[in-house]
């Protein structure tokens, strides 16, 4: 029989990609999504891609009880969930608590209870490296202090505890993915991030630059504790990402007992905007302008993973480097110049 797999927010930037690695695995998948910050063209091309129309969509949002029974009604018996709906900017969650708690606490909570009540105890959940606050020391490893300093981390971080909690309470098998900084697509150019409105991340931004639809990248902060003032982060391909997820949930299925994980997912190496600026020029011979700008909101000086525990229980590690990064999100952006919007 063929495993078949529950993805919420399935549309989105990470969960289109995963998509598309779980079909080319042979998984059938169903697709939980509302669409507030994703396009259903986006599992059309999934499937093209993948040469597979295992994928069925629900539409529905992860806080609505009778929209996530209607997808495990759809799923039949679903080996797995991955959990990556909810909301992922710092300075909107800052100005907007109280809609961070609701969609990604409560949102998990309604997933996880239906799941309970159901049976399906298997599920990778989306969670953040920002729960790490402000540390000092460097690379993070899983067994530093947790101290977010944001409602986006904070919420993520309560829905770590919710479910680690579940796990001690019953037969339940779970992985809690801190990710860094996901970047990049996927090299056909047919799939990638499509930011509604201005981007709140640092690659859509210089990618628009780049093609001329904004006229200069925004620098926020330059007078961090870093080597040349910029925040510096660890960017991590959006592919070695979506591999992660599909590592985890095989590692999971193989687990014959009540089963806790949780995990850092990046590369080891931290990049600053000016790097990466840099960077990016190099990988595509243009020229992003840019301005020094005061610091945003909720931003940390710098964030840099110990990614060693990943690769000794799953085998994985991360495989593209930075220029890839910036090759792969200059090809999407030129193939799609108002993003997944007005395509035929």
């Amino acid at each position: 029989m063929t495993n078949r797999v529950l993805i919420t927010g399935g549309a989105g930037f990470i969960g289109s990609h995963t998509a598309l690695v779980l079909l080319e695995q042979g998984y059938e998948l169903v697709i939980l999504d509302n669409f507030d910050n994703s396009n259903p063209k986006a599992l059309d091309r999934v499937k093209d891609l993948a040469g597979s129309k295992a994928l069925e969509l629900v539409e529905g949002d992860v806080r609505d009880p009778t929209a996530v029974n209607r997808a495990f009604d759809n799923c039949g018996s679903v080996e797995g969930v991955i959990h990556f709906a909810g909301l992922k900017a710092v300075s909107e969650s800052v100005t907007n608590p109280l809609r961070y708690w609701d969609v990604n606490v409560n949102g998990s909570r309604v997933l996880a209870a239906t799941m309970e009540k159901r049976n399906f105890r298997t599920l990778v959940f989306s969670s953040t490296s920002t729960v790490y606050g402000e540390p000092e020391n460097f690379p993070l490893h899983e067994e530093m202090p947790t101290v977010p300093v944001h409602p986006y981390a904070q919420t993520k971080l309560a829905v770590e505890q919710m479910l680690n909690a579940l796990c001690r309470s019953g037969n339940w098998r779970i992985a809690c993915l801190r990710y860094f900084n996901p970047v990049g697509a996927h090299p056909s150019g047919r799939i990638g991030e499509d930011p509604l409105g201005i981007p709140n991340n640092l690659f859509p931004f210089i990618t628009q630059v780049a093609a001329g639809s904004r006229k200069k990248l925004n620098v926020f902060g330059s007078d961090y504790p870093t080597h040349d003032g910029t925040g510096v982060r660890d960017y991590l391909h959006v592919m070695d990402l979506a591999e992660a997820h599909s590592s985890t949930l095989n590692h999971l299925l193989k687990q014959t007992s009540p089963h806790q994980l949780t995990l850092n997912i990046g590369t080891g190496c931290g990049f600053s905007v000016l790097d990466v600026i840099r960077g990016f020029e190099e990988a595509t011979g243009l020229s992003i302008p840019y301005q020094l700008v005061s610091r945003r909101p909720g931003d940390v000086p710098k964030l840099e993973a110990c990614p060693q525990k990943a690769k000794n229980i799953l085998g994985w590690s991360a495989t593209r480097d930075l220029a890839q990064m910036c090759r792969d999100s200059w090809a999407w952006q030129r193939a799609n110049p108002t993003g997944y919007r007005d395509v035929l």
